[in-house]
């Protein structure tokens, strides 16, 4: 599956592995520190997870035209990671009588995502040459970086909950991620300068690039993205509900088993995308070499589409008896619901990278790729918004409401589809 790519795409496959690792921790027990260790109320609960999501996500923004205009995109990443082990550091600290490191912590841990996401996802596409076949499959393996972090996190949060009785310690592991994180990125950094400047065979700007003008193609492209990232903001308020609603109904409405605690349930997503990728990867190579691989812009349709079915998942689950907050129901009902929302999240998420690198104009490849993650950021935000109401909704009604949001943002794609497909290929 490596063949043909460069050493870099394995330097960033490993330092986003150990990142994600200390995000994932993070989110695996960020609902349940609130709730069992600080007493706050599902409302308020909502409310934190929706704002620090937001920020982790709009943060991009600011990250992107840092790594363009300022500090280049090495710069930007190391600055990023550093913020975020101090933030987990901070959240190590804390507790119910000591919540200023809480805050503090959620801060830097936001501003740090925010900057280093961006900037690797830029990394990523300027390792291959424009037009590149080997794009979507970058993404993909990249992406699988990304979710054996994910997968290794919830477990780590799961022992270290079982040894220790303490969600503390997990914000300390999160921090020691960012450790490795950061050397291994310093000891890859000779694989990454082409990726630094440009893509292979593009090392220099032209004159126009370097400029400040703004071609009629260039303000086509930037709306061909505009309008992907105003509809994708659905699929993550549906995503981000494995950190929120999935959870609770995890802890509340789930049989309980000793090494099967709510945490853990984060460990399905990555784990099924570690398994999946390889064979979706070696699908898209055949008809790649057939002529017939379908477009990013088509992958993600597929992906909006496939994702509302994960929700009416927990539409059944809830009517079975899920909406009587017991701990009754077979983990069976959590656990297909991840394996669907996953193959959706590989036809989204890393093909939204993709297209974003394909598409936005050179000189704007960081701030476009903030944006790809402001859009996750209104989605995020947007789940913990609707979190607020999941005591108050019927179960069921919650999860339908989402579920409708989903098949609603399909036909959006689908409505777009020619637009978007006109510069992705």
């Amino acid at each position: 599956m490596l063949k043909n790519h460069p050493r870099g795409l394995l330097v960033l496959f490993f330092t986003e592995m150990w990142e994600r690792f200390g995000f994932y921790i993070m989110m695996a027990i960020f609902v349940l520190f609130m709730d069992e260790k600080l007493g706050w109320d599902d409302a308020r609960k909502g409310n934190f997870y929706g704002w620090f999501l937001g920020a982790v996500y709009f943060m991009p923004i600011a990250g992107g035209w840092l790594g363009d205009r300022i500090l280049g995109h090495r710069n930007t990443i190391k600055a990023g990671a550093i913020l975020m082990m101090l933030g987990y550091a901070a959240l190590a600290f804390s507790s119910r009588m000591q919540l200023a490191p809480f805050y503090a912590g959620l801060i830097l841990v936001a501003a740090g995502t925010g900057v280093f996401k961006a900037n690797i996802s830029v990394l990523v596409g300027n390792l291959y040459e424009e037009g590149s076949k080997l794009k979507d499959t970058a993404f993909n393996i990249f992406y699988m970086g990304v979710n054996v972090g994910a997968m290794l996190a919830p477990l780590a949060a799961t022992f270290i909950h079982n040894r220790f009785n303490s969600y503390n310690l997990s914000f300390g592991a999160a921090a020691l991620g960012m450790i490795f994180s950061i050397v291994i990125f310093q000891a890859g950094k000779k694989h990454l300068i082409p990726a630094s400047i440009g893509a292979p065979g593009a090392v220099t700007q032209s004159a126009n690039e370097r400029g400040t003008s703004f071609s009629a193609e260039d303000r086509q492209r930037v709306g061909t993205l505009v309008t992907l990232f105003c509809i994708v903001i659905f699929f993550w308020i549906a995503f981000y509900q494995n950190g929120f609603a999935l959870t609770l109904f995890a802890q509340r409405s789930t049989a309980v088993y000793a090494y099967l605690k709510p945490e853990t349930y984060q460990f399905f997503g990555p784990f099924f995308i570690l398994a999946l990728t390889p064979l979706l990867v070696m699908a898209f190579g055949k008809m790649r070499e057939a002529g017939k691989e379908p477009s990013s812009a088509i992958k993600i349709l597929l992906g909006m589409f496939i994702s509302g079915f994960s929700m009416l998942i927990m539409v059944f689950a809830s009517l079975a008896g899920g909406d009587r907050d017991l701990n009754i129901m077979s983990p069976l009902w959590l656990v297909s619901s991840y394996l669907v929302v996953t193959v959706a999240e590989i036809l989204v998420s890393p093909m939204g990278l993709s297209f974003v690198s394909k598409v936005a104009p050179r000189r704007m490849r960081g701030l476009m790729m903030g944006f790809w993650f402001s859009a996750t950021a209104a989605g995020s935000y947007g789940s913990g918004l609707l979190g607020k109401y999941y005591s108050t909704i019927v179960h069921h009604n919650y999860f339908l409401i989402i579920a409708a949001l989903l098949f609603f943002s399909s036909m959006l794609v689908l409505l777009f589809l020619k637009k978007l497909n006109r510069f992705s290929g």
